[in-house]
C-alpha cells in the first residue's frame, strides 16, 4: 500500500528576495538623494540672499556745474553786540520779577528782587557789632586822653599811659573791622536786587516766584539773560582758498530766509588771521547797523562777499560729503557697480548745498547719504529710478 505524499509550502525563493532587497536599497537612495539635493538647493538660496542683502542699495546723484561770478557766498551766524546772562551773587528766594522776555531795559534798572532772610540778620549783627566796637573804641579814646594828660602830671608812669595808647589802637583796628563787616554785608544784600548791566533787550528768563535760588552753582541756568542789539556781530568762517582776498573794512551783505529780497548791509570788523586745522576756513567777524531790530541773535544769515575768481566748481548735496580725520571726500560708483572713495576740495558750504573746486567732473555717478561704513571696492546696488541731479 503506498503510503501519502507530504507537501510543503514553499517560501519565496532567492531570486525574488534579491529583487526586493534592491528595491528597497534604491528606494532608500533616492530618498537620500533627494534629501541632499533639497539642503543643497536650499543653502544656494541662502548663500544668495545673504549675498543680495550684503550689497547696499544706494541712491545717486550727479554734480552740477556751478556758474556765474555774483561773489563769495557762505553761512554766517548772527550774534547779539554784547550778552550778558545775570546770575544770583547771594542765596535767596525769588520775591518778585520784575521784566519779561522781549523787554527793553535800561543799564542798572531793576530785574528781580531777592528774598535773603539770613543775609538780613548777618547784616544787623554785623551793624550791631560794628556799634558796639565804636562804643569801646570812644571809651578807649577818652581813657587814653586822661591818661596822657595824668602823665604830663607825673600822676601815672610813662607804661601805664603807652598801655591805653595800645588798647585805643587795638579798639580801633576791632572797629574798623566790624565797618569792613558791615559794608561787605551791604553788599551782599545789594545783590538782592539783580540789575541790568547794560541797555538791551530781555532775551531769556527763567526766574520763578518762590524759586530758590543758590549763588555760585555754575551749571545753574542764568534768571535772565540781556542782549545789546543796537548792532550785531555776525560770525564767518571763509575758506582758506579766499582767506588772502579778506580784509578788515571791506563791505559784505546779508541775506535771510524771512526776509526775502532784503539785503542788511554789513563791514567785515575783524579776523582771526590763522586757518583752523579741523575745518580748513578762517573765522571772521561782520558788523551790521540793528536800529530797527530786524536782525536777531542766533539767526542764521547768508553772507556775500564781493569777491573775484568765485564763481565755478561743481555743485553736490551736503548730504553727498563724507567726512574723515583726512578731509572731505565722496563715493563714486564705477560701472561695474563698485565704489571709488575720492577726496574733494569745497570751495564753500551753501548749507544744503557744497560747492567742490577739485575732486568732481560732470557725469561722475556721487552715492548721496553714503554710510560711515562704505570703502573702496565695495558693490553697491543703484536704487530703480535713481541718479538725480544735485
Amino acid at each position: 500500500m503506498l503510503e501519502p505524499e507530504i507537501t510543503q509550502n514553499a517560501g519565496p525563493d532567492s531570486g525574488t528576495l534579491k529583487k526586493v532587497g534592491i528595491g528597497a536599497a534604491v528606494i532608500a537612495l533616492a530618498v537620500v538623494a533627494f534629501g541632499v539635493a533639497s539642503r543643497i538647493s536650499a543653502t544656494n538660496d541662502l548663500e544668495a540672499v545673504a549675498e543680495q542683502a550684503s550689497v547696499p542699495t544706494v541712491t545717486l546723484v550727479s554734480p552740477t556745474a556751478a556758474t556765474g561770478g555774483d561773489g563769495l557766498v557762505l553761512p554766517g551766524t548772527i550774534q547779539a553786540y554784547n550778552s550778558a546772562a545775570i546770575n544770583a551773587r547771594t542765596n535767596g528766594y525769588v520775591r518778585r520779577w520784575l521784566a519779561d522776555i522781549g523787554d527793553h531795559v535800561r543799564a542798572g534798572e531793576t530785574l528781580a528782587v531777592l528774598d535773603a532772610p539770613e543775609i538780613d540778620q548777618q547784616l544787623a549783627q554785623a551793624r550791631a557789632d560794628y556799634q558796639t566796637a565804636l562804643a569801646n573804641q570812644r571809651l578807649a579814646v577818652t581813657t587814653s586822653k586822661r591818661w596822657q594828660s595824668m602823665l604830663a602830671q607825673d600822676a601815672v608812669s610813662q607804661q601805664e599811659a603807652d598801655e591805653k595808647a595800645g588798647d585805643l589802637a587795638a579798639k580801633t583796628a576791632l572797629a574798623n573791622a566790624a565797618l569792613a563787616s558791615v559794608r561787605e554785608l551791604n553788599a551782599k544784600h545789594g545783590f538782592t536786587q539783580l540789575a541790568a548791566p547794560f541797555d538791551g533787550v530781555v532775551t531769556s528768563r527763567s526766574a520763578q516766584i518762590g524759586a530758590l535760588v543758590v549763588a555760585g552753582n555754575a551749571a545753574s541756568q542764568p534768571l535772565f539773560t540781556v542782549s545789546d542789539v543796537h548792532r550785531m556781530r555776525i560770525y564767518v568762517r571763509v575758506p582758506q582758498v579766499y582767506s588772502s582776498q579778506i580784509h578788515a573794512g571791506m563791505k559784505a551783505s546779508l541775506s535771510l530766509p524771512e526776509f526775502q529780497g532784503r539785503d542788511f548791509d554789513a563791514t567785515l570788523t575783524r579776523s582771526a588771521n590763522s586757518v583752523d586745522a579741523q575745518s580748513g576756513a578762517m573765522l571772521v567777524e561782520l558788523q551790521a547797523d540793528n536800529s530797527d531790530g530786524a536782525l536777531k541773535p542766533g539767526a542764521f544769515a547768508h553772507v556775500r562777499f564781493s569777491i573775484d575768481g568765485a564763481g565755478g566748481g561743481m555743485r553736490l548735496p551736503g548730504s553727498a560729503i563724507l567726512s574723515a580725520e583726512d578731509g572731505p571726500s565722496v563715493a563714486l560708483v564705477g560701472s561695474d557697480g563698485k565704489v571709488t572713495i575720492k577726496r574733494v576740495t569745497i570751495l564753500r558750504d551753501e548749507g544744503k548745498t557744497v560747492l567742490v573746486s577739485v575732486g568732481l567732473k560732470s557725469g561722475d555717478k556721487v552715492i548721496d547719504s553714503p554710510p560711515d561704513s562704505i570703502r573702496s571696492g565695495d558693490r553697491v546696488r543703484v536704487a530703480k529710478g535713481a541718479g538725480g541731479h544735485g
